[in-house]
């Protein structure tokens, strides 16, 4: 036992470094879709419905998989759970830059899907385990920051790269780019102890209690309360700026550099918890903000001439918001019970969150169709965030969370 432990002792900045980059190049696979999928639609010939299907797939996996990959973490231990999810990574992307049919394409989404939330549940618990403790507030938010650090890189390299190549070149660049963390995993990240499958009904007993635990399922509403408002916005803003007239690369940038922004966001966010800075009030503070950020975006008709300002509020939208993922990816590594699993807590959390960011563009788009434009979309995003406000007030007021999230601070 002594051997399994001993290298998880060792904590160093390069392993939390590899797990978060780790984390941006899964994220890259969620991104690369969407300015490809004109291109995609036109060569495979499928319909609008379907490439709605094609985008949302992913997070459905991140909505039913959580607690599964939770378990197998457990018995596998989370370093090969992490691995694991980079192989199918690179597995889906090899297929589908193959794919000459839509159904095929599809199911190497799945794929994808599967290895995507094998990597990203794996990570907060990892960074806790390998970060140093001095540093252990600012490396969660750096890994806060990956889904935002990949939105930027992939939306903008997938947009301009296919100026210049086949979607299915870069895909299969985006397999061997994915391969590149793997043998730095294996030399940097000590192994964890697993349970093994004799110690699966052990692990899974570990998980059923972390499954009662209010505590994890009110952490996992606040989270997706931020995770529904951001990604409907974000999601819609190529569409948002084309109804303007701006070509699909301008729009394209547009929504990466806001994506860019979050990941700055959540790196500041991740520092003032280090500093010190209330997880509570980082929380509510992020509500507020979002709300009003999204309030001047929307509410308002603008004219061409004055678009800049729809552009810097939503951009605050996206910088603000992140103090919530960074606080909550915090608070989610204490948040296991007695006699609980760390792992599942993050499963579920992410289970909860992947249901905002799949049922998120869905609402907005039922509105915005219900109403006639995008200026009712602040509805949307005042409500989650008064929602989210309410449920941190809850969080907070019986054995917080956020009082132990200082207390690893050297």
């Amino acid at each position: 036992m002594s051997a399994a432990l001993q290298p998880v002792q060792q904590r160093t900045n390069i392993a939390w470094i590899i797990i978060v980059a780790s984390g941006v190049v899964a994220g890259l696979h969620i991104w690369k879709l969407a300015p490809a999928l004109p291109v995609i639609q036109e060569q495979l010939g499928f319909s609008l419905l379907f490439a709605g299907t094609l985008l949302g797939v992913v997070q459905v996996a991140g909505m039913i998989g959580g607690l599964a990959v939770s378990l197998l973490s457990e018995v596998i231990s989370q370093r090969r759970t992490l691995l694991l999810g980079l192989l199918l990574l690179v597995s889906g992307s090899v297929l589908g830059g193959a794919s000459q049919d839509a159904y095929i394409l599809l199911a190497t989404r799945i794929i994808e899907g599967a290895g995507v939330i094998m990597t990203t549940v794996m990570g907060p618990g990892l960074v806790r385990l390998h970060a140093p403790l001095k540093n252990l507030n600012m490396a969660v938010g750096w890994w806060a920051a990956y889904m935002g650090m990949a939105t930027f890189l992939g939306v903008f390299s997938t947009a301009l790269v296919l100026q210049h190549m086949s979607w299915s070149t870069w895909w299969w660049i985006l397999a061997a780019l994915t391969l590149l963390p793997i043998p730095l995993v294996l030399k940097f990240i000590g192994p964890d102890a697993p349970a093994g499958t004799a110690g699966m009904r052990e692990a899974a007993r570990r998980i059923g209690i972390t499954a009662k635990s209010g505590r994890v399922w009110i952490s996992g509403l606040v989270f997706g309360c931020y995770t529904v408002q951001w990604m409907a916005v974000v999601g819609f803003l190529p569409t948002i700026y084309e109804g303007f007239g701006l070509s699909p690369i301008t729009s394209g940038l547009i929504t990466a550099v806001v994506g860019g922004l979050n990941a700055v966001g959540a790196i500041i966010s991740g520092s003032l918890l280090h500093r010190g800075v209330n997880g509570r009030t980082m929380l509510l503070v992020g509500f507020v903000l979002m709300a009003v950020t999204s309030t001047i975006t929307f509410v308002f008709t603008y004219p061409p001439h004055l678009l800049w300002i729809q552009m810097i509020a939503v951009g605050l939208f996206s910088i603000s918001g992140a103090t919530i993922p960074t606080t909550m990816t915090r608070v989610a590594v204490d948040l296991a019970p007695s006699g609980g699993s760390a792992p599942a807590s993050m499963g579920l959390i992410q289970q909860i969150f992947n249901i905002g960011n799949f049922t998120g563009p869905m609402l907005l788009a039922g509105l915005v169709t219900l109403t006639g434009g995008w200026n009712s979309t602040w509805w949307i995003t005042c409500g989650f965030a008064l929602i989210g406000i309410l449920l941190t007030i809850g969080l907070s007021h019986r054995n917080s969370p956020f009082e132990a999230m200082n207390s690893h601070q050297g």
